[in-house]
């Protein structure tokens, strides 16, 4: 199985960037510039990429507690996709975006860290920025 982990620091309150990323029918607004469009519903995420492909992916946990989501691709190029995203306060006015994905076969990796890499930089420009 390949990891992607990636961690970004964001100059924003962690309520802040909590209320962007538990909001998962809404993901094209904290993803702006990846992501097109999005939907929710009985569980299951449809988003649409900038680059018109289209991702349906199972909600497994929103955990207001540890400000920690979890999702799972529903998509037949992966044996196995798992993914978490989570924000982690430090202090008063930034936090920590922390995003793991785990996925089979190994090499499906290198398709989905460009994805995860721009995904970062857009959580950071629409959370600093207020479009999130």
């Amino acid at each position: 199985m390949a990891s992607v982990y990636r961690e970004i620091v964001v100059d924003v309150p962690a309520s802040r960037a909590w209320a962007a990323l538990q909001d998962m029918g809404r993901a094209d607004r904290l993803f702006a510039g990846v992501l097109v469009s999005c939907s929710l519903a009985e569980g299951v995420r449809t988003v649409e990429f900038a680059n018109g492909f289209v991702a349906k992916e199972r909600v497994i946990t929103v955990d207001h507690e540890r400000r920690r989501v979890v999702y799972s691709a529903l998509n037949e190029a992966f044996v196995h996709h798992s993914a978490t995203m989570q924000i982690v306060a430090e202090g008063d006015a930034r936090c920590r975006f922390v995003w793991t994905s785990d996925v089979l076969p190994e090499q499906a990796a290198d398709r989905i860290t460009p994805l995860i890499d721009a995904g970062c930089a857009a959580v950071k420009k629409n959370l600093e920025g207020g479009a999130a």
